[in-house]
């Protein structure tokens, strides 16, 4: 910081100035080169004839002066470090003083929110983009649509790189790509207006500024002139509080020229308090007024030191200064120096809150960045893997947009290493999609081959659907319905089409065939209603107990069930409960097992025929095949028991159990064989 101000300067600066009036505002003075008083003594020292001084005693004279002059620099070193450092502070609030001098409005833009852009999605920039054009002064707005932009044109950016991936997957020509979206124009669009607003308000701003300046210099040029003027000494003040007046009025000048304007003009007002010393009475008056002025700034930004809102304090301190600059003249010299040092110590702490604020912000950065470097190496990790699968490719699609959200919203990094982040985040993501969109196109290979398969059954479905020929062709719908669920999937393009085509033709097909069979069903339900009557029948058959006679009269039964013919579907455990009754009445006779099985077992084979279904045949001669097997194992297993009998005596009882064992499974086995001789004869 400045030790004072340029219009707060000691006498002896002062009278310098004086001198320098007709210099440029961006030059300095020279003065020849002057030694001090213990300068000169040194060189005249240095210039006399040796003494005889021991060397012991010169060399201690010149440790203790190499000491001394070694903690001399150090310490000047130290303050000048601290001078630079006040120069900064001091160069950042009159560059934004300057700055937002050319504005008068400049306080709203300091209240508009400064949101996470980094977090939102491109729609949400686009809305946010569009809130504020609308709405807001487009001065107030300049950071705000350039964080927007920045944030859109690198989610763009990253989204267009995908696209250009997937459409060199494809096959195409990079030449022949070109890549828009309908956000993408709507932001362009939006961008254009601020632009057009932009160019307008600077322009009208430039001619302003360059007519507030106009009237400044003029001002200043007045102001000049009533230095040394014979006039009044009341009037000469009168004039000078108008020219303040209508330098108060005169509006922003451009940033460029607002240093050296305001520097000029408080040279010359202290010009012009300097020729009041002639009346002491004006100039301590204005003097008196001024100092209890400053005196207040000085207060209010010693409370500013103690404010915990950074930001609103930085900002009320630039308008303080703004003010002291501007609008408050000087103060008797006396005071000059104490109060500017005093106004530069709150300046001072106020500027240490505000980095210590950024150094907060830094570490929150350093957080933030070591969150997006763990998300990164879980994309890695991700982009890494394989994919083997659909179901596996979909779940890391997943992850990897849940990452990127998480990217996005994890906050802000340094600005050192933001750049290297941006890019290692970007090219994992792309290389998870090259592999994604390698295993896709390989997949799609795969999909052609299955779209040809597919075609070739809905040339089959659409060759029979309209065949009048129900029992053979029915088997080869079914069956050609069956091969299209395992054939896997097929461009979705063609999925559509080929799947309505293949479904009209078997719908066209089946329900012809029902039709047919809802004819057949009347007399099937007739057969039902038949045959619950010839059940009931048999339920309260009696036989007379001759046996020859009786197994007629059950033989006659199963011949007038069978001639009832077939019963719908849903009602066929009739056959179950006809087939116990028989088995109640066999109980009766003096018949063997296979006899009566295979009596039985004619209502079943009459059954498989009707069904015109020859699956339910493959079905049963499966079954009747495995029962043999099964029937054949266990003999051997009994017979190969029987060796563990072979000094036993066969009116042993357990051996007699074994016997009767294998005669049973033998006499079943045959039962087995009987049926599956007739089951093959269909």
């Amino acid at each position: 910081m400045k030790d004072m101000s340029d219009k707060e300067k000691s006498p002896s600066q002062e009278e310098n100035t004086k001198k320098q009036t007709s210099l440029p505002a961006n030059e300095e003075a020279k003065t020849p080169e002057t030694h001090s008083e213990v300068e000169q003594s040194m060189i005249d020292e240095s210039q006399k004839e040796p003494s005889n001084t021991t060397n012991e005693e010169l060399n201690s004279t010149s440790k203790e002066a190499k000491d001394e002059a070694t903690a001399q620099e150090t310490s000047a070193e130290k303050e000048e470090k601290a001078s630079n450092e006040d120069n900064a502070h001091q160069d950042e609030l009159d560059n934004a003083i300057a700055e937002d001098s050319e504005d008068e409005d400049a306080h709203e833009r300091h209240g508009i929110e400064m949101k996470d852009y980094h977090a939102m999605s491109m729609p949400e920039l686009v809305r946010e983009l569009s809130s504020l054009v609308k709405n807001e002064k487009v001065q107030h707005i300049r950071d705000h649509v350039q964080e927007i932009k920045t944030e859109f044109d690198a989610k763009f950016e990253e989204e267009m790189e995908q696209k250009k991936e997937d459409f060199l997957e494809e096959g195409g020509n990079i030449i022949d790509f070109h890549y828009s979206s309908p956000i993408k124009k709507e932001f362009n669009s939006i961008y254009f207006d601020y632009k057009e607003k932009r160019n307008n308000h600077y322009q009208q701003l430039k001619n302003n500024l360059q007519k507030n300046l106009e009237e400044r210099l003029a001002i200043i040029e007045e102001l000049k002139g009533m230095i040394g003027a014979g006039a009044d000494m009341g009037a000469n003040f009168s004039q000078f509080k108008e020219l303040q007046e209508r330098w108060k009025k005169a509006g922003p000048v451009p940033r460029e020229q607002y240093k050296m304007v305001w520097n000029t003009y408080h040279h010359h007002v202290e010009n012009f308090y300097d020729f009041l010393h002639l009346d002491r009475e004006f100039r301590d008056m204005d003097f008196k007024h001024n100092l209890e002025q400053k005196l207040k700034m000085i207060a209010r930004a010693e409370e500013l030191a103690e404010e915990t809102n950074i930001n609103r304090a930085f900002r009320e301190l630039q308008m303080l200064h703004k003010m002291w600059k501007e609008d408050v003249g000087p103060v008797a010299k006396e005071y000059r120096e104490d109060i500017w040092e005093k106004f530069s110590e709150a300046t001072k702490k106020i500027h240490e809150n505000r980095q210590a604020h950024f150094a907060d912000l830094d570490k929150v950065k350093e957080k933030n960045l070591k969150v997006k470097q763990q998300i990164i190496n879980d994309i890695k990790e991700i982009a890494d893997k394989d994919i083997t699968s659909h179901n596996q490719a979909q779940q890391q699609i997943k992850k990897i947009e849940a990452l990127r959200d998480q990217f996005f919203k994890a906050g802000k990094v340094p600005l050192k290493v933001n750049e290297e982040t941006w890019q290692a985040f970007k090219e994992n993501v792309r290389t998870f999609n090259r592999k994604k969109n390698a295993y896709y196109k390989n997949l799609k290979k795969e999909q052609y081959k299955n779209l040809e398969k597919k075609l070739e059954l809905v040339e089959i479905a659409e060759d029979n659907k309209d065949n009048e020929d129900f029992k053979a062709t029915t088997p080869i719908m079914k069956k050609i319905q069956s091969n299209w669920k395992q054939i896997g999937h097929v461009p979705r393009k063609d999925s559509d089409k080929i799947w309505k085509r293949f479904k009209s033709a078997c719908n066209h097909y089946f329900d012809r065939l029902h039709a047919v069979r809802n004819e057949e069903n009347k007399e099937e339900n007739e057969a039902f209603d038949k045959k619950k009557e010839l059940l009931d029948a048999a339920k309260s058959l009696e036989l007379q107990g001759n046996p020859e006679e009786d197994l007629k009269l059950i033989k006659a039964k199963i011949a007038e069930w069978k001639e009832i013919g077939r019963v719908p579907f849903n009602k066929r455990y009739i056959e179950g409960k006809f087939n116990k009754v028989l088995d109640q009445l066999f109980s009766q006779l003096d018949i063997g097992r296979k006899e009566a099985e295979m009596m039985k077992y004619e209502n079943r084979v009459q059954a498989l025929d009707e069904a015109d279904d020859s699956r339910q045949i493959e079905r049963e001669e499966s079954f009747l095949r495995k029962k043999i097997s099964e029937t054949k194992a266990e003999i051997t297993q009994l017979e190969n028991n029987m060796q563990f009998f072979a000094n036993v005596d066969e009116s042993n009882p357990m051996v007699r159990d074994v016997l009767k064992n294998i005669e049973r499974h033998k006499v079943q086995l045959e039962t087995w064989k009987a049926k599956l001789k007739k089951v093959r004869s269909l």
